[in-house]
């Protein structure tokens, strides 16, 4: 019998949040952790060569190393999301089970960040020339102060619209990863499930961001304070060995607490199911179901 499928307030949905992720732990960071090895990896190469005074090849892996950052992150939310549905379903979670369950739809997923970044790029660039332009003329025809409050008004604009876009498609994983399906479907899925809860989305992954980068800012520090003591005199070897402890942090960081918002939006996935389509009540009658052909299987 599922007995947390409920609708939940956004403070049990924090609390249901944290309890997952406190009672397992290993699993969560582990998830996290297996894509970002590679991530280290590279940042650590590229400070290794820096040490070594080759700065355009160390430069050229370290941007490449944060720019695959983000596809790592988004790739560990797949087995993430398989493993919070698990759980959240009664259900045991490992981390083999995890990645097994989730490797259909890794390909779906990156195809899918890969389309929401060419959108969002196309959409960031059409709103800084809108802005050129609108301020441009503005500025010619009615005055600088007129040019300016064009131009604001613009980027505000652009800034809901952007923000609203962002919490329309915010299910877009859960959705693919749990449903399956490709990124229309999967986007048009994602905007009719966070219809009427945007605000608790945004407030939920809000205080996630929050809370992540408050860690991930107090790992940082914590790592950059041991460079003094390392007694170095070179200027190349204090730069890469800030570049290194940099590079350790953000794997720390982001294995520690990566995995809490995404845990935060699949709950949020179940509970519009929930309330929109009583997706508890379908489980409950499946269970009864069941158990009523296994009882009836015998007397047959």
């Amino acid at each position: 019998m599922i007995t947390v499928l409920r609708p939940l307030s956004t403070s049990q949905l924090l609390d249901r949040t944290f309890h997952l992720y406190r009672n397992h732990f290993l699993t969560f960071v582990g998830i996290t952790a297996i894509p970002q090895l590679f991530i280290l990896a590279l940042l650590l190469a590229g400070a290794v060569l820096r040490l070594g005074r080759q700065e355009n090849t160390s430069f050229a892996l370290t941007a490449a190393g944060y720019l695959l950052f983000y596809l790592a992150v988004f790739i560990s939310q797949a087995p993430t999301i398989a493993a919070v549905s698990n759980l959240h379903m009664e259900r045991p979670a490992t981390l083999s089970s995890a990645f097994s369950s989730s490797r259909r739809a890794l390909l779906r997923v990156i195809w899918i960040v890969f389309v929401m970044f060419v959108i969002m790029f196309t959409l960031v660039s059409l709103a800084a020339l809108l802005f050129a332009l609108l301020t441009g003329a503005a500025s010619t025809f009615a005055g600088p102060a007129v040019g300016g409050t064009a131009g604001a008004a613009v980027l505000g604009i652009a800034a809901f619209l952007g923000l609203r876009w962002v919490l329309n498609w915010s299910l877009i994983i859960p959705v693919t990863v749990l449903e399956g399906g490709g990124f229309w479907r999967s986007a048009h899925r994602s905007k009719d499930l966070a219809r009427g809860t945007r605000g608790r989305i945004f407030t939920v992954f809000a205080l996630m961001t929050i809370f992540a980068f408050v860690v991930g800012l107090m790992i940082q520090f914590l790592l950059l304070l041991v460079v003094p003591f390392l007694r170095l005199r070179d200027a190349h070897a204090v730069e890469a060995a800030v570049q290194g402890m940099q590079a350790v942090g953000v794997f720390a960081s982001t294995s520690l607490v990566g995995a809490l918002a995404t845990i935060a939006l699949s709950l949020i996935y179940y509970d519009q199911r929930v309330r929109k389509e009583g997706y508890d009540l379908q489980l409950m009658m499946t269970v009864l179901e069941g158990r009523t052909s296994n009882a009836a299987a015998p007397a047959s």
